[in-house]
């Protein structure tokens, strides 16, 4: 292969071959009646584009990456990196250990096919690809995430077989342009097929379907012989009826002045009357269908789609669809599968999608490249908005890529093959030149040809907008940072310099235990014109799972081999490094809202509540104020039942009818029930659902559970009796279910946005995780002991004060702990102890059954909640503090003959039960190297820390922190 034509145009270090052979993109779905050619391929791995093929072939499935193919041979695994390339040449160079993938079958062409175009889709292909047929050049093709199309009529032949070969290369100059946060892999990611048409055939189609139910269809004919015939025309149906039924009708043939000897167009136009629009709450379709005929009348072509009726403009500072600022709830979200890579199936979409509609996002951003042309289907039924993003990101060269020419047409090519495939999907309402590109040339080169093609949507760009969100003369129509503070986003809304939407394309970093403020935000954009959300990154932890005995892709045998977000043994969760690789990012890949399995992450839950259609807005003695948060929709298409929780532990129940509400309006409804007057405090939960079946949820799922205080809690006294408290001699307290005494804690294992945000190495640095206890005194006084000891850090002491005082059942604790100034941001402030084994269940009254912490915590009500203590830590990829619940009044851990121990806390308090110490947990790398203790750890905090998103982004607000001076918390403990 030293002569092959395409070898020697070297297109893995030749920027300005973008393709060779390869058709035009366009909108025409060839997969229905396609040839399917999925399945197993001959296949070798070679170690360098001109490294000769020979020798034993192993076997592949296509679609599928080898680095993910668990066959002892292939030695090219994954590797991630977030901005670094994983190879140190400057573009367009690429290595000289180039892994090369050449793919084989033989293909038997329908003998039916005679006479007819036959056309090779390859789905997507990392990173170039070269096609050969017979051993004869067909062409190549660059853009890992886009198909490519090549013609074969004159190379194969109808009723005989052709040998298909499809080398792909992994590394080349465009690599360098797909320096995205992800993975690297190499092979062949989506499905490849053969298809036919009529030489003479629908080259694009055009959909332009307005809000008002004006639709205008362009097309676009040619003929693979060359010259076109005459008399061809078109027809079109729309659910059925044919277009020129009832509506304006202008049917082109070839002597419209618009046709020329080799490539027609031709346009369909109609009204709709009592058009049923399309937008993500209501996502009404109408099928559409296109013919192309002959002269004589008979159907050369067909093209089918589904089409939404809507409009998207900015008007000032608003983004509007269909007329109305809507606020945009949105996820980044990759092609992504825990066994197969970056091949995703269609089940596997619509479960992502589903998903995410259960929780209340209405928005994905396509980071970093065009999803598979599924997901787009799946949006345009289920309802999302769309951010269509480009496969453009250099991050590593960001600022050289931006202005050299040699990469201008790729930019361009990229950007417009991606408009000219996804244009007709109403879900798709932005387009996005790309991500961490810098911003240059090139970027304005792609910006002119979007907007000369589809001037019916905005675009963005954050690489643009970054240097002035009020600048009106760049590639980006929207205000789209990443990471911004919240602060910058409200001064800049209330500035009066604001001149167009401000919708962050990331925000709210999700890697491990994270997303705090999330409510923070979002209350801050609904009441702040000028703000409309923005897309939180990102929907999936990358972690792939890895055989702990051979490091290993588990491969596609692994379904089963993981639950609930947690790898079953012999297997693990891998992440950067886990593969071998001499440089990576470690963790950063696990960055979602719901682990590698789809299992959500408690943060869903806070994003669902953000989110909720529904509100209980306030609390007026005549009743509850509800409100409908919804832009389009009333809220028919759901129930509700109220929840009174009463502190001394009963929950009444009752049937909730939903006032008639149009989307925006408020109405007052009588309280469900009478309060009694004992019970102390009080609590009302609507708990809305599905009212019906719907394509994302079957009647009964739980949409949200607004909730409100009707009454704050009552005193509860604690009386001493005459009994000593047992202490040992360090003044420490002994009790018969306590195997590790009530201590001082000021530590957490740090989360992933403790380590990078800083905050980890200022609290080891000061010593928190290794304080040094040192009893200063121990007085005893009428049945009460009076601890005083000391706390030493390597910056500081604190003085800590224990009141040990016997009460019926147990003991009480009163505890003040006096931070010095050097101690000005800690982790918590708190007690931590020990209980013997056995106490296996845990009930509380507090805000659950999520995990919640300080700065989330509005996805998880207050009630009465009772989960197995195994089922309370959250099985985040890096080990890291978990498991907390905010908002605990009281709680009981317990054995399975009802014997245990109790907690009253004397204000709500944030606590958490694991089977982890937390330098159990510090020093794991991965859950497989934790052994759980027999026993509980119990934390009891009067101060934690907020969570924040440090990892990539603000941390969390000042409000938040846990501050020096003096902290008094107090808590009984009983035997049960």
């Amino acid at each position: 292969m030293r002569s092959d034509p395409l070898l020697a145009l070297r297109p893995w270090e030749a920027p300005e071959v973008t393709s060779w052979g390869r058709q035009p993109m366009n909108a025409v779905d060839r997969r229905p009646g396609a040839l399917p050619l999925d399945g197993g391929w001959r296949f070798q791995l070679l170690s360098a584009p001109h490294a000769p093929v020979g020798g034993a072939w192993s076997s592949a499935r296509v679609p599928g990456v080898w680095t993910m193919q668990d066959a002892d041979d292939l030695d090219d695994l994954p590797q991630y990196l977030n901005i670094r390339m994983p190879y140190p040449e400057f573009p367009p160079g690429s290595p000289a250990a180039n892994p090369t993938g050449v793919y084989e079958r033989e293909v038997d062409v329908p003998a039916e096919w005679a006479g007819r175009r036959i056309v090779l889709q390859v789905g997507a292909a990392e990173s170039v690809l070269l096609v050969h047929v017979d051993g004869r050049p067909v062409g190549i093709s660059k853009d890992s995430h886009l198909a490519a199309e090549f013609d074969l009529s004159g190379v194969v032949r109808p009723g005989g077989r052709a040998t298909v070969r499809l080398t792909v290369v992994k590394w080349s100059d465009a690599s360098h342009i797909e320096d995205q946060d992800q993975w690297w892999h190499g092979g062949i990611t989506r499905s490849v097929l053969l298809y036919a048409t009529d030489p003479l055939h629908l080259a694009d189609v055009t959909v332009r379907a307005a809000y008002s139910g004006a639709l205008r269809v362009d097309c676009r004919v040619r003929d693979a012989g060359g010259a076109l015939p005459g008399g061809w025309y078109l027809t079109g149906e729309l659910d059925g009826r044919p277009l020129d039924q009832d509506a304006e009708f202008d049917r082109a043939n070839v002597e419209d002045e618009r046709v020329s000897d080799f490539l027609g167009e031709a346009r369909l136009l109609t009204t709709v009357p009592d058009v049923r629009t399309w937008n993500a709450e209501t996502p009404e379709l109408y099928d559409l269908t296109v013919r192309l005929h002959r002269a004589d009348g008979t159907v050369a072509d067909t093209s089918r789609h589904r089409i939404g009726f809507r409009d998207v403009e900015i008007v000032g500072r608003d983004l509007l669809v269909n007329g109305e600022r809507v606020f945009i709830r949105g996820v980044n979200r990759h092609d992504f599968h825990p066994l197969t890579g970056r091949t995703v199936s269609y089940d596997d979409m619509r479960a992502d999608l589903v998903l995410l509609k259960r929780f209340g996002f209405n928005a994905i951003r396509t980071a970093h490249y065009p999803n598979d042309p599924t997901l787009y289907d799946l949006a345009d039924e289920l309802g999302f908005y769309v951010v269509d993003e480009a496969d453009v990101e250099s991050h590593d060269h960001a600022h050289e890529i931006a202005d050299d020419p040699r990469y201008l047409n790729a930019f361009v090519d990229r950007v417009s093959r991606m408009v000219l495939r996804d244009k007709n999907h109403p879900s798709v309402i932005i387009w996005s030149l790309g991500n961490e590109s810098d911003y240059g040339a090139n970027h304005d080169a792609a910006a002119g040809w979007v907007r000369r093609h589809d001037p019916t949507r905005p675009i963005q760009y954050e690489g643009a907008a970054k240097l002035d969100w009020a600048a009106t003369d760049d590639a980006s129509d929207i205000a789209c940072p990443m990471y911004a503070p919240l602060e910058d986003c409200v001064a800049h809304a209330l500035s009066g310099r604001q001149t167009r939407p401000l919708i962050q394309c990331e925000y709210s970093h999700a890697m491990g235990n994270s997303n705090g403020t999330l409510a923070d935000h979002w209350a801050a954009i609904e009441a702040t014109p000028g703000l409309q959300g923005g897309f939180i990154w990102e929907f999936w932890d990358h972690g792939i799972l890895q055989r702990v005995s051979d490091g290993r892709p588990a491969g596609r045998g692994g379904a089963g081999l993981y639950d609930n977000g947690v790898a079953a043994p012999g297997y693990r969760w891998a992440y950067g490094g886990d593969f071998g690789e001499a440089i990576h990012d470690g963790a950063f890949i696990a960055d979602g809202v719901v682990f590698p399995d789809r299992t959500p992450k408690p943060a869903m839950y806070e994003h669902r509540e953000i989110a909720a259609p529904v509100r209980i807005e306030c609390f007026r003695h005549e009743g509850i104020v509800l409100a409908n948060h919804q832009h389009f929709r009333t809220l028919d298409w759901l129930s509700g039942a109220w929840e009174l929780v009463l502190a001394d532990g009963r929950t009444l129940t009752g049937p909730a009818e939903l006032p008639d509400l149009r989307p925006g309006e408020t109405a007052a409804v009588p309280l469900p029930f009478e309060v009694p007057r004992d019970g102390g405090e009080a609590w009302l939960t609507l708990r809305v659902t599905t009212a019906e079946d719907l394509p994302w949820a079957p009647r009964g799922t739980e949409v949200c559970v607004p909730q409100i205080r009707l009454r704050g809690p009552a005193e509860a006294p604690v009386v001493p009796v005459d009994r000593s408290v047992e202490i040992d001699g360090e003044g420490l307290l002994v009790h018969p279910l306590l195997t590790l005494a009530p201590t001082l804690s000021l530590w957490r294992a740090p989360t992933d946005n403790d380590e990078l945000g800083g905050m980890a190495l200022r609290w080891r640095t000061w010593g928190l995780d290794a304080l040094v206890r040192k009893v200063v005194s121990v007085r005893e006084d009428a049945g009460r002991v009076r601890v005083e000891a000391e706390y030493a850090g390597t910056a500081g002491v604190v003085r800590h004060l224990q009141v040990l005082t016997a009460v019926e059942g147990g003991v009480r604790v009163e505890e003040e702990a006096e931070l010095p100034e050097a101690f000005h941001d800690v982790a918590r402030v708190g007690t931590v102890f020990e209980t013997v084994a056995g106490l296996d269940l845990l009930e509380w009254f507090g805000q659950g059954p999520w995990e919640s912490y300080p700065d989330r915590r509005a996805g998880a009500p207050v009630g009465h909640h009772s989960l197995a203590v195994d089922a309370l830590f959250t099985p985040y990829l890096r080990p890291q503090e978990s498991g907390g619940r905010h908002g605990v009044r009281r709680f009981t851990l317990s054995a399975t003959d009802a014997t245990g121990l109790s907690v009253a806390l004397d204000e709500p308090r944030q606590v958490s039960v694991t089977r982890y110490r937390a330098e159990d947990l510090a020093s794991a790398a991965h859950h497989d190297e934790l052994v759980p203790r027999p026993g509980c750890v119990v934390h009891v905090d009067a101060a934690h820390r907020g969570l924040g998103t440090a990892s990539c982004g603000p941390d969390t607000a000042p409000s938040y922190l846990v501050a020096p001076g003096v902290h008094r918390w107090s808590w009984t403990l009983r035997v049960l």
